[in-house]
C-alpha cells in the first residue's frame, strides 16, 4: 500500500474506521508528561489529507515521519499523502495553494510562512494550548513563530527547530593555534585566515538558500548589533552596525572556499564531508551523515559543534530554521488535519523522530529537554536549546507578512553577497537593501 516516488511522496491506504478520536497511552520515560485531556476533534467521515513538508537532510527525518504517518492511518482510517518538497520550492507551492484555494490541506513550511496567510488558515489556539500544558510549555522561539503578533492567538504549530551551530574540525582549528572557537569576531576572522592559509578554508553559504544563506546573513548582522527593523517594524537597516557587518563579511569571505556565492542548502554539507572546508554553519545533518558511514567515522570523531561567535552582543546571534505547520481553511477535513498534527506531536511519535534524527529538528516543547536524544552524544548538545533563542527572522520587529516576505526575497543575503563579491560598496548595498525593505514593509 505504500508508494514512495523519486520526490519522496508517501501515499498510504486506509486503516481502521474513520471518525476515531485518537487516544494516546503511555509515554517515553525520559520525557515528563502532564495528564491533560486532548481537545475534542472528531474526525470527519471519509476524510483524506494531503500534506507537504520540506525534504530530508537526514534519512530518519522521512523514514520515521512516514512510519508515524502510517500509524495515524491505521488508527484512524484517514488516507494521508505526504509530499516532500525541496527547501527552495516549498514557498512557491504554498503561495499557489493560498491563491487558488487548491492543494495541500496541511503545510509544514517555514517559520514566517503562516504570517503571510494568517487570514487563510485555521486557528490553532486550542491545540497549541493542549500541547503546551501537556509538555511543559512552549519555548520562546515557538511562541514567537506560532502566535499572531501582539495576541495570544496561535495560527501555526511549530514542530521543530533546525539550529545553525558552528561545525568545525578540531584538529585543523588546533593547527591554526586555537583550542576552541573564539567568541570575539576579530579573533574568529584571524582563525579563518589561518585556516585558509593552511589549506583548510571555511565555507559559509551566500547563495539564495532558505537555511544556510539566511543563517549566514542574519548571524553577521546580529553579531554586530544590527537589525533590519526596529521594535515597531520601522526599517532601521542603514546604521553603522550594518556597515561594520558588511565590511567584516567581506573580509571573512576572502577566507572562504570558492563558490559560496551560489551555494544552496546542501552545498556546505557536501564540501565539509569531502574535507574541502574546515568549518561552516549548519544543523546536525553533517555530523549525522559522517557518523552513519564507517568511511567518514574519522571525520565525525574530529568534528565539534559550538555556538556561532557572539561578538559584542553577548548572546547567541542565531535563529533556528523552524518547521511551522498550518492548515488552510479551504480543507474539507479540518478536524482530521488538526488530529494529524496532534498525533505527530505526541511523545510516542515525536520522541522517536527527535531522537533518531539526532536532534536535527530540535523540539519546541520544553518537556523534551529531558529526551534521551540529548543524552546519547554530548556533541549534539549545542542544538538542544535553540527553542530558547531570542533572535528570529525579522528581528527586532513584529513577525508578520512583511517579515516573511523579506526573508523569502533574500534581502539580507543579497546585501551581504553583493559586498562580498565586490559588486557593491557597503554603503550602496545597505541603501539598496533598505529601499527593498521599505517597499516590503510599506506594502
Amino acid at each position: 500500500m505504500n508508494e514512495l516516488t523519486r520526490r519522496g511522496t508517501l501515499a498510504l491506504g486506509t486503516g481502521l474506521g474513520a471518525g476515531t478520536l485518537l487516544g494516546v497511552r503511555g509515554a517515553s520515560a525520559a520525557v515528563p508528561v502532564a495528564d491533560v485531556p486532548p481537545p475534542r476533534q472528531p474526525i470527519e467521515s471519509g476524510a483524506t489529507l494531503r500534506v507537504i513538508r520540506p525534504t530530508k537532510f537526514v534519512d530518519p527525518d522521512e523514514t520515521v515521519w512516514n512510519a508515524n504517518t502510517e500509524k495515524f492511518i491505521k488508527s484512524t482510517g484517514v488516507q494521508v499523502r505526504v509530499d516532500y518538497v525541496s527547501w527552495e520550492d516549498i514557498r512557491p507551492q504554498v503561495a499557489v495553494a493560498a491563491r487558488t484555494g487548491a492543494g495541500p490541506d496541511v503545510v509544514i513550511g517555514w517559520a514566517n510562512d503562516p504570517h503571510l496567510y494568517s487570514d487563510k488558515i485555521l486557528d490553532m489556539t486550542e491545540l497549541a494550548g493542549y500541547l503546551g500544558k501537556k509538555y511543559g510549555g512552549w519555548g520562546a522561539l515557538g511562541q514567537r513563530y506560532g502566535k499572531q503578533h501582539g495576541t495570544d492567538k496561535w495560527i501555526a504549530l511549530p514542530m521543530g527547530h533546525g539550529g545553525g551551530a558552528l561545525v568545525w574540525r578540531k584538529s585543523w582549528v588546533n593547527e591554526a593555534g586555537y583550542t576552541e572557537i573564539p567568541n570575539d569576531l576579530g579573533k574568529f576572522l584571524d582563525l579563518c585566515q589561518k585556516l585558509n592559509k593552511n589549506g583548510h578554508p571555511p565555507g559559509f553559504a551566500l547563495g539564495n538558500s532558505q537555511g544556510d544563506g539566511n543563517g549566514t546573513a542574519t548571524w553577521l548582522l546580529w553579531a554586530h548589533g544590527g537589525y533590519q527593523v526596529d521594535d515597531d517594524g520601522k526599517v532601521a537597516l542603514n546604521r553603522p552596525q550594518t556597515i561594520e557587518a558588511l565590511k567584516y563579511g567581506a573580509e571573512l569571505y576572502k577566507t572562504f572556499i570558492a563558490g559560496t556565492l551560489s551555494w544552496l542548502d546542501p552545498s556546505n554539507n557536501k564540501a565539509y564531508i569531502a574535507e574541502q572546508i574546515s568549518l561552516t554553519q549548519n544543523g546536525v545533518s553533517i555530523y549525522f551523515v559522517l557518523q552513519s558511514d564507517p568511511k567518514t567515522a574519522r571525520i565525525a570523531e574530529d568534528t565539534q559543534h559550538s555556538r556561532m561567535p557572539q561578538g559584542p552582543i553577548g548572546k547567541a546571534p542565531e535563529a533556528a530554521n523552524t518547521l511551522n505547520a498550518m492548515v488552510f481553511r479551504t480543507t474539507k477535513y479540518p478536524n482530521a488535519a488538526k488530529e494529524y498534527l496532534r498525533f505527530m506531536m505526541e511523545v510516542e511519535q515525536y520522541d522517536p523522530w527527535l531522537t533518531k534524527c539526532l536532534g536535527y529538528w530540535a523540539h519546541p516543547l520544553l518537556a523534551f529537554d529531558q529526551s534521551d536524544c540529548w543524552k546519547q552524544d554530548p556533541k549534539v548538545l549545542p542544538y538542544r536549546d535553540v527553542q530558547k533563542f531570542e533572535f528570529y527572522d525579522g528581528y527586532k520587529g513584529p513577525i508578520n507578512a512583511a517579515a516573511a516576505a523579506a526573508t523569502a526575497e533574500y534581502v539580507l543575503v543579497q546585501m551581504f553577497a553583493g559586498v562580498a563579491s565586490g559588486q557593491s560598496t557597503p554603503e550602496d548595498a545597505v541603501k539598496e537593501a533598505e529601499r527593498r525593505l521599505q517597499r516590503i514593509y510599506k506594502a
